[in-house]
C-alpha cells in the first residue's frame, strides 16, 4: 500500500492510496471462508459450501466491501497518526472511483480530497486583557422584581363592579327559547367590539347580546354552552347572561402566603427576611449573566487574536453535499460566517485542551445530566433522599443513552466548555469593571 499526502495551499490537500491484491486479499479470502460456513445454498449442506461458489457469486461485492473498509481505516488512520487539523469530511474522486473496473483491476489508486486548518499557536499569555462585570442590582430592581412576582403569583378578589379582563359568572338564557345553562365568560372569549357590553355590570344585572356577534369563534361558544363545537350549529340570536358573580386577578398581597409561594414553606418569616433572600437570588442571577458576557467576550477575544485559515471552496461544498439539497448555495453562503466562528473556537479550545491536557471524565458528564435533571425538577442544594437520587441517576442515564438524539456527546461539550472557561477565566488577563444594571443593559444592547 502506498499512501501519498500532496498540499495544493495549506489550506487544501489530496490523499492518494495505491493498493495492490494483498493489501485486501487476506480479508476477502477470510470473508469468502465465513460466508461458506454461513450461507444456506440448494445443494449444499449447511457450512459446506465451496469457496470457489462463494467466490464466483459473491466474490466482486465482497471486493468492493472489503477495499472500501481499508480505505476508510487507511484515510482514519492517517489523519490520525499524522495529526492533520482535517475540517469537514475527506470526499473521495468520484470520477477516479466511477472509472474502477472491479471485474478486471486488481490493483486500485483511490483520492481523497482534504480540507485543513492552518497551522495556529495558542498562546494565552500574548492575550490582551478582557472585561469582567460585577452587576450591582439596587432598589429599583428590587422593587421591580417584587411587583412582577406579584404580578406573577396572582390572587383573586371579588369586586362590586366588572371591568375588561374580569370572569364574569352566571346564567346563560336563550332569549324566548328552552336553553339555559350556568356558565363562566372569560373577557378573552368575548369579540373586542363586543367587550363594552360586559364592563360595568354588577351582581344581578342582566345583559342580552347576539351569541354569534359577541364571542370570538364557535369554540368559545362551545365552553360557554358546555356543548361540543360539532353541536352548537343550533346556537344564534340573542341571548340573556344574568350576572352571579365576578374574579378578577389581582396580585398577590404580600404576606406569608405570598412569601411561602415565591420562596417555599417557612424560607421568610417577614418581609425584611423576604427582601434580603429576593436581593440575593437577583444577585446571582445578574452573575450568571455577567458570566455568560464573560464566556462571549473570552470567545471573542480568541477569534480576534488567533489567525486560523479555512477552506473555504471546499467547507461550502462540503455542507452543501452534507445537507443533500436541504439548503441552497445561498443559505449556504449567508449561514457560512456563524459557521466558521464555531469551527474556529472548537479548534481553539481542542488545541488548548491538547496543551493543558483538560479532559472530560464520564462521572463529569453523568454528574452534568443529573444536575439538569434536579434543575428540571427545582431541586437545588441538600439531597431529597436516596431514593429520589437514585430516580434522578436513572432518568439521567436514560437520558445519556438516547442515542437518536446524541444526548451524551451534548452533555460532554457543555462540560468540556465548562472546564475549557473555567481554565481561561483563570488565565486571561482580566479588567474587573462594577456597572449598574442599565449600563450593563447597554453593554448587551451594544452586541446584539
Amino acid at each position: 500500500m502506498e499512501v501519498l499526502l500532496e498540499k495544493s495551499t495549506p489550506t487544501n490537500a489530496t490523499l492518494t492510496i495505491k493498493l495492490a491484491k494483498e493489501d485486501y486479499q487476506p480479508k476477502v479470502d477470510k470473508t469468502i471462508k465465513d460466508y461458506s460456513k454461513r450461507v444456506a445454498l440448494k445443494g449444499f449442506r449447511p457450512g459446506k459450501v465451496p469457496a470457489n461458489v462463494i467466490q464466483r457469486m459473491y466474490g466482486k461485492s465482497i471486493v468492493i466491501d472489503e477495499v472500501n473498509n481499508l480505505l476508510s481505516e487507511t484515510v482514519s488512520n492517517y489523519i490520525r497518526d499524522n495529526k492533520l487539523a482535517v475540517v469537514g469530511d475527506p470526499q473521495i474522486d468520484r470520477e477516479k472511483t466511477d472509472a474502477v473496473n472491479w471485474d478486471k483491476q486488481t490493483e486500485f489508486e483511490f483520492s481523497y480530497e482534504l480540507g485543513l486548518a492552518s497551522d495556529f499557536e495558542v498562546n494565552i499569555g500574548a492575550l490582551p486583557a478582557v472585561s469582567s462585570y460585577t452587576i450591582e442590582a439596587g432598589e429599583k430592581e428590587l422593587n421591580d422584581t417584587i411587583e412582577n412576582l406579584r404580578t406573577q403569583f396572582t390572587g383573586q378578589i371579588n369586586p362590586e363592579t366588572s371591568e375588561a379582563g374580569d370572569m364574569l359568572y352566571g346564567e346563560l338564557k336563550q332569549v324566548g327559547g328552552e336553553f339555559s345553562t350556568k356558565t363562566a365568560i372569560p373577557s378573552k372569549q368575548i369579540k373586542e367590539e363586543a367587550q363594552a357590553k360586559f364592563v360595568g355590570l354588577t351582581k344581578g344585572s342582566e345583559v342580552t347580546f347576539d351569541i354569534r356577534d359577541t364571542f370570538v369563534d364557535d369554540k368559545a361558544i362551545a365552553l360557554l354552552t358546555g356543548k361540543k363545537e360539532e353541536e352548537i350549529a343550533e346556537f344564534t340570536g340573542e341571548y340573556a347572561f344574568v350576572v352571579e358573580d365576578i374574579t378578577r386577578q389581582a396580585p398577590s398581597e404580600i404576606n406569608q402566603e405570598f412569601f411561602d409561594k415565591v420562596l417555599g414553606v417557612g424560607k421568610a418569616e417577614d418581609e425584611e427576611s423576604f427582601r434580603s433572600q429576593v436581593a440575593e437570588i437577583i444577585q446571582r442571577n445578574y452573575a450568571r449573566e455577567a458570566d455568560s458576557l464573560l464566556r462571549r467576550d473570552i470567545d471573542q477575544l480568541l477569534l480576534d487574536n488567533i489567525q486560523i485559515d479555512l477552506p473555504e471552496a471546499f467547507l461550502k461544498d462540503w455542507l452543501f453535499q452534507l445537507n443533500e439539497g436541504k439548503f441552497t448555495a445561498e443559505q449556504i453562503d449567508a449561514d457560512y460566517p456563524q459557521f466558521t466562528k464555531s469551527l474556529k473556537l472548537s479548534l481553539i479550545k481542542n488545541k488548548l485542551a491538547e496543551q493543558t491536557e483538560i479532559k472530560v471524565d464520564q462521572s463529569e458528564v453523568i454528574a452534568r445530566a443529573e444536575d439538569m435533571v434536579r434543575e428540571q425538577f427545582g431541586i437545588y442544594g441538600d439531597s431529597m433522599g436516596d431514593q429520589m437520587e437514585e430516580t434522578i441517576r436513572k432518568i439521567a442515564m436514560n437520558y445519556l443513552t438516547t442515542e437518536k438524539e446524541n444526548n451524551y456527546s451534548k452533555m460532554f461539550n457543555l462540560v468540556f466548555d465548562d472546564k475549557v472557561f473555567e481554565y481561561l477565566s483563570g488565565q486571561v488577563a482580566v479588567e474587573a469593571k462594577t456597572i449598574d444594571v442599565e449600563q450593563f443593559k447597554e453593554i448587551v444592547n451594544a452586541l446584539s
